[in-house]
C-alpha cells in the first residue's frame, strides 16, 4: 500500500503528477484558506465563443469554432452559475474581464492566436453570465487582467483581501492573472471546477503549479464552506451537490 494521498494534493492533478514530484513539492503544503478582508470574484474571459451549444467533444467543437473549449467549458457552466449565485448572495464584488479592441485604444493581443473575422461575436460575454449594472468590466490587452489596467488599484481601494478567480483558460489568462494577483498582495483562490482549458494536461499542471506557489486551488464546495457568512441554503446545496444548474 502506498502512502495515503494528502488532502492538499487531492485535486485534478492527483492521477497525473507522480509521487516523486509530490514528494519534492511537499514543502509547499499548508492549510488552504480565505484571506482577511472582503472577497471579490474575478471572472476571466467568459466569452460566448468558448462555450459550445451542447456537451460537444473538444475535437468536434474546435472544428466549428477554434476558440471553443468544448466539453470542458460545457461542464463548467453549472458550477459557474452556482459560483456567481453564491458570491452575489454573499455581497461580494463581481468583476469581469474581456478583450480590449483597437477601438479601446490598443491592438495588442492576449496570445499569439491569429485574428479572425468572427472575433467580435466570439469575445462577447456569454449571456448566461451577463454582468449586472453594479459589476465592473475590465478591458485587457494581454493575458493578465492586471496588465496595464487599474484592477489592482480598484481592489485595493475596495479593501479586497481575497480574489476568487474563475474562467478560462487555466494555462493562459487564468494563470497569468492569478500570478499577478499574488504579486499585488492579494490572497488568491482559483476555483478548480470553475476554470477550464482546451488541454486537460495543461489544465492539470497549471492548477498544480498555481496551488503550490501562488494560489489556493479549491472546488466550489470547499469555497462555500470556507466563505464567512455565506447563505446557509446556498452552502448546504453546494456541499451536497444539489445544484439545479
Amino acid at each position: 500500500m502506498g502512502e495515503p494521498l494528502d488532502p492538499f494534493e487531492d485535486h485534478y492533478w492527483r492521477d497525473i503528477v507522480p509521487q516523486e514530484t509530490l514528494d519534492v513539492y511537499r514543502v509547499y503544503r499548508r492549510e488552504t484558506h480565505l484571506g482577511a478582508g472582503p472577497v471579490a470574484l474575478l471572472a476571466v474571459d467568459l466569452f460566448r465563443g468558448v462555450f459550445p451549444d451542447g456537451p460537444t467533444p473538444l475535437a468536434e467543437a474546435v472544428r466549428s469554432n477554434p476558440r471553443s473549449c468544448g466539453i470542458h467549458a460545457w461542464r463548467a457552466k453549472p458550477v459557474l452559475r452556482d459560483l456567481f449565485a453564491l458570491l452575489r448572495a454573499h455581497g461580494s464584488d463581481i468583476i469581469y474581464s474581456t478583450q480590449a479592441t483597437a477601438d479601446a485604444g490598443t491592438a495588442a493581443a492576449a496570445t499569439h492566436r491569429p485574428a479572425s473575422e468572427r472575433d467580435a461575436g466570439d469575445v462577447a460575454l456569454h449571456p448566461d453570465f451577463a454582468p449586472s449594472s453594479e459589476d465592473l468590466i475590465v478591458h485587457k490587452s494581454r493575458a493578465s487582467v492586471f496588465f496595464e489596467t487599474s484592477l489592482a488599484a480598484h481592489l485595493h481601494d475596495r479593501g479586497i483581501g481575497t480574489l476568487v478567480i474563475c474562467g478560462e483558460t487555466t494555462s493562459g489568462c487564468v494563470r497569468a492573472t492569478a500570478v499577478d494577483a499574488f504579486s499585488h498582495g492579494f490572497h488568491v483562490v482559483v476555483v478548480e471546477d470553475a476554470v477550464f482549458d482546451r488541454s486537460p494536461l495543461s489544465h492539470a499542471m497549471s492548477l498544480f503549479d498555481l496551488h503550490h506557489k501562488y494560489a489556493d486551488v479549491m472546488p466550489l464546495a470547499e469555497l462555500a464552506a470556507k466563505l464567512p457568512g455565506a447563505p446557509l441554503e446556498a452552502t448546504r446545496s453546494l456541499r451536497t451537490g444539489l445544484s439545479t444548474g
